[in-house]
């Protein structure tokens, strides 16, 4: 089978789409092989990784009730590394929230002024959370609540079409002089917005959420009592602090372009995750790369942008927890981290038990979500087949130049790679 088949097969695509992209990638930098090198990392990869688990006889369930028995012993070291965190308040996430900070260690940002955020709330005050707190108004609110833990809750208590269509149109009216240089926020929510996001809680699987425009990153407050949530909620912060950097930069981006008239636009459009919905015109297949910029997958797994050449920013952010995951690994050789290094793009094909060749994820962030959401027999794949079409570019031009390239590119919403 040829390289770009291989990919094709673990990527659900056609096989021709692949081996187009990558011609079209060799003509714009003028060098070749990357399907190849891609191919022979990633059998190298997961055989030393197989190796280390003791794993001989390559079936699925085999190979990924290893990963899981690996993965659970380093939860179980992490956990008590991080003095046995309840994140059920902020102190007693201190620690874990410290170290994930100090890692990303991705610096100040690009915000909303917090005087203006305040003046959304009083232009459009929040009935649902006025009414939860029997509170009159947005004054007297702010006077038991933190401005930034009521702009959380917004996302998991207030309507969403009031949200997207009356609050968040406000956004309309906003330039750069709106926006300033501030560190990125992290924090708990109290106990008293716990009963109110049950179900946001339901429909995210997980308790850690952020806000780009204001560089605020929460978790609701729940205890750490199944195997996978510790390592779980550290990666995902370590990712939201990436994401709202990267969506930082962006907005700096749209501030220095001297077109206020189209910032609040291409602003609205970054938060909403737009992406384009129509095809490229068959010529420009392989020269023009979609920029993804969500997990298409979590709402349809067949949705047709996941099998047309495409870049993923969400994927990056993700490979960059990652690595922070694998650096603190080294810092602290006794948690075993390290194993997880380089895997976010690396997996393949096993029998199960009935003989069926099914996809195996090696990537740490499927890996650790499978494991929490095991229960519920969820299995996820998605991260490393979107982190395995990020590996495809970055394998010609470099990680630092893909990344250069999405946000150069953003509000247009694809890639020319015959003009880079």
């Amino acid at each position: 089978m040829e390289n770009y088949e291989k990919i094709a097969r673990i990527l659900r695509t056609d096989k021709d789409y692949v081996r187009i992209a990558a011609e079209q990638l060799s003509l714009a930098v003028g060098h070749d092989d990357g399907l190849a090198r891609i191919v022979q990392e990633n059998d190298a990869l997961i055989a030393d990784r197989l190796d280390k688990l003791g794993v001989t006889a390559h079936n699925a369930e085999e190979i990924f009730g290893a990963m899981t028995r690996e993965l659970k012993e380093h939860e179980r070291l992490l956990w008590e590394h991080f003095h046995r965190p309840v994140c059920d308040t902020e102190s007693g996430c201190k620690t874990l929230l410290g170290f994930a900070a100090e890692l990303a260690n991705v610096g100040k940002g690009f915000f909303l002024k917090e005087h203006k955020a305040r003046e959304f709330l009083e232009k459009e005050p929040p009935q649902r959370i006025l009414g939860y707190f029997k509170c009159e108004s947005v004054e007297i609110l702010l006077k038991d609540f933190d401005l930034f833990e009521v702009y959380s809750a917004l996302r998991f208590i207030e309507d969403k079409e009031w949200l997207n269509n009356v609050f968040f149109k406000q956004l309309e009216a906003v330039g750069p002089d709106d926006f300033e240089e501030r560190e990125i926020r992290v924090h708990v929510l109290r106990k008293e917005w716990l009963a109110a996001a049950e179900s946001f809680l339901k429909k995210k699987y997980h308790n850690v959420s952020h806000l780009k425009e204001l560089g605020v990153i929460f978790v609701i407050p729940l205890k750490i009592d199944t195997p996978g949530e510790t390592l779980r909620l550290f990666s995902l912060l370590l990712h939201y602090l990436h994401e709202v950097s990267f969506y930082s930069r962006l907005f700096r981006t749209f501030a220095r372009q001297n077109d206020n008239d189209n910032f609040a636009k291409r602003l609205i459009s970054a938060l909403r995750g737009d992406v384009l919905d129509s095809r490229f015109a068959e010529a420009d297949r392989g020269k023009k790369w979609m920029i993804v910029q969500q997990y298409l997958a979590k709402n349809d797994e067949h949705d047709w942008r996941l099998f047309e050449p495409h870049v993923n920013p969400e994927a990056i952010h993700w490979s960059k927890a990652e690595a922070d995951i694998a650096q603190f690994g080294k810092r602290f050789p006794h948690l075993g981290l390290d194993f997880w290094n380089d895997l976010d793009f690396v997996g393949n094909y096993y029998p199960d038990a009935s003989g069926v060749d099914v996809l195996v994820s090696l990537n740490l962030i499927d890996t650790t979500m499978s494991l929490v959401q095991q229960k519920d027999m969820i299995k996820y794949l998605y991260h490393h087949q979107e982190a395995l079409w990020n590996k495809i570019v970055s394998e010609y031009i470099g990680k630092e130049k893909l990344e250069e390239l999405i946000i150069k590119n953003f509000d247009k919403g694809y890639i020319d790679f015959n003009n880079i």
